[in-house]
Parts: C-alpha cells; sequence; structure tokens
C-alpha cells in the first residue's frame, strides 16, 4: 500500500512538473549548465560537472561534460534497472539531445508506466519489462536493434550486476556502474544467482552488486579506462580506452570519491542511518567471489 501511495504521488508530482513547464525549464537550464561547463577547457575531476536534472546524484552533467570531450560516434544508449525512468542516467539526454536508446527494467508495472508517459512517443525510445540476467541480456538488446556500438550502456540492478555486464557483447564508449563500495577495496562481486533480489538476499540492503575494484578488472581487461566516479561515491565512469587522447589535458584526477550514504536498513526494513562502513560487519559470513581468481570467500 505504502508503495503504491508513493508511487502516485511521485506520478502527481512529475505530471505537474511537466504541466506547468518546469520540465523543460530545467532542461534548458541544464542545457546552459552544460554549456558554461563545456567552455572550462578542464576539470579537476569528474565531479566538477555535476548537474541533475534527472539523474539522482549529478550524473547528467558528468554524463554531458563526457559527450562533449571525447564526441562519441554512436548516439545510441542502453540503460537497464530504470525502475519508472523517472531518475534515470539517460533521460537527460534522450530529451536535450535527441539520443535514441533501450531501458529495461523487471517490473511489468514500471515499464507500463513509461509508456504511458509522453517521454514514450516524443523521443526514440524502446522499452523491454524483462528480469535481467547473464543468460538473456544479450539477446534482449540485439532485439532492439542494438547490434553495433553504443555511445553509453549504464548498468544498475542492485544485483548480480558484474556478471551481467561481463556477457554484454557490445562496445560502449562510455560505461556507467553503479558499485558497491561496502565491499571494500578488493575485487568483490556477490555469486552469480539468476533471480537474486536485493532485500530477499540481505535485509540491510547491502548486500549486492560488485566493488568498483571488481568493475575496474573487467572493463580494463575490456579495453576501457577508469575515468571517475561521482562525488556522491555511487556510480563509477568508464571510457573505451580509443578515446584516451580526447581525455588528455581535459581531465586532472581520475579520482574515487567515498559513498556517504546512510542507506542500510534495519531488520524490519526501517532506515538505521548508518554509512555501510559504519555497518560492515552486518556482512560478516556472506559469500563472495574474487573475481581475479573466481574464489568464494566470506566476508
Amino acid at each position: 500500500m505504502k508503495n503504491r501511495l508513493r508511487r502516485k504521488f511521485r506520478d502527481f508530482m512529475f505530471q505537474t512538473r511537466r504541466l506547468v513547464g518546469l520540465e523543460k525549464l530545467l532542461i534548458m537550464q541544464g542545457e546552459t549548465r552544460a554549456h558554461q561547463i563545456a567552455q572550462l577547457g578542464a576539470i579537476g575531476t569528474l565531479a566538477d560537472a555535476e548537474f541533475s536534472v534527472f539523474s539522482q546524484w549529478g550524473e547528467d552533467g558528468i554524463i554531458s561534460w563526457l559527450i562533449d570531450t571525447i564526441k562519441p560516434s554512436s548516439t545510441t544508449f542502453v540503460e537497464f534497472g530504470v525502475e519508472d525512468y523517472r531518475e534515470s542516467n539517460t533521460r537527460y539526454l534522450l530529451a536535450s539531445r535527441y539520443w535514441s536508446g533501450l531501458i529495461i527494467d523487471g517490473s511489468e508495472a514500471n515499464i507500463a508506466s513509461i509508456r504511458s508517459d509522453d517521454v514514450a512517443y516524443k523521443y526514440d525510445l524502446q522499452t523491454r519489462a524483462a528480469f535481467i540476467d547473464r543468460d538473456n541480456i544479450e539477446s534482449l538488446i540485439a532485439s532492439a536493434g542494438f547490434n553495433g556500438d553504443l555511445g553509453i550502456l549504464s548498468v544498475d540492478i542492485d544485483g548480480v550486476d558484474y556478471w551481467v555486464l561481463e556477457r554484454i557483447p557490445q562496445r560502449a564508449a562510455i560505461v556507467i556502474v553503479e558499485y558497491n563500495q561496502g565491499f571494500g577495496d578488493a575485487p568483490l562481486s556477490v555469486p552469480y544467482d539468476p533471480s537474486f533480489i536485493r532485500l530477499n538476499k540481505h535485509y540491510s540492503g547491502m548486500y549486492w552488486g560488485a566493488s568498483l575494484a571488481a568493475f575496474k578488472h573487467l572493463l580494463e581487461g575490456k579495453g576501457y579506462e577508469f575515468a571517475g566516479t561521482n562525488r556522491a561515491g555511487t556510480n563509477a565512469f568508464f571510457i573505451d580506452a580509443a578515446y584516451s587522447d580526447k581525455l588528455s589535458g581535459k581531465l586532472g584526477r581520475r579520482h574515487e570519491w567515498p559513498c556517504r550514504m546512510r542507506e542500510v536498513r534495519n531488520p524490519d526494513g526501517s532506515l538505521a542511518f548508518k554509512t555501510y562502513s559504519e555497518a560492515k560487519n552486518l556482512l560478516n559470513g556472506l559469500p563472495v567471489v574474487n573475481v581475479t581468481t573466481g574464489e568464494t570467500v566470506t566476508l
């Protein structure tokens, strides 16, 4: 009931924002800010480019800056784990620059909500309702006709992200991954489980995904370079090494920011208001895979 009411209120506020013209104004302000940042010539870290129109933590600005800097040859994107697409990494790109894209979410209700939104017909956007695993992700992307190189690939399913990303054959100029800083500096991922659901695995919500070190191992092995994270310490950005020269002299440091979110939950589902570092003992004894050795160990 609470989730239903929350969704209805969120839809109401989103539609109200559109009706009063605020969404168009926010997009225009985003484009103005993107132009201002592009005129700087160089930035210290990716966080210096942050702003949000539809993204959660400043990713809209980082993505705009990366696109303006490396100028990828493809103007397509694939994003999955988008929920109702009200908050996402690619919606601003779709609305402001008219890229083409595919979004995937495991909830039929979420996809139905997206299809009832103006965004579904105003832009070149395809949607798929599917619970993603490493065996179906390639066919899901191919079914939408995205067989060539992508401009952006954004991965956020709060589960077996590492194992799914490992199976995607398409290259992307920019890859965005949400990583779990609770796993520390080691190259660790949750073990593969095709039916992985975050809160079913552990009440705290801390047991999901993979560490940044794990994603670096995977993506650097595929010919990508780490560019940095957002200031919230939640999303990491990688670029195809073919574009490396275009970042030269434009990005001072490829910096990893610490995650300060206090989203850990109590057994009853309420927020404990603790960071992952403060509550790391809750994960003691849970299995993880060292992706460099393939060995399953316990936290």
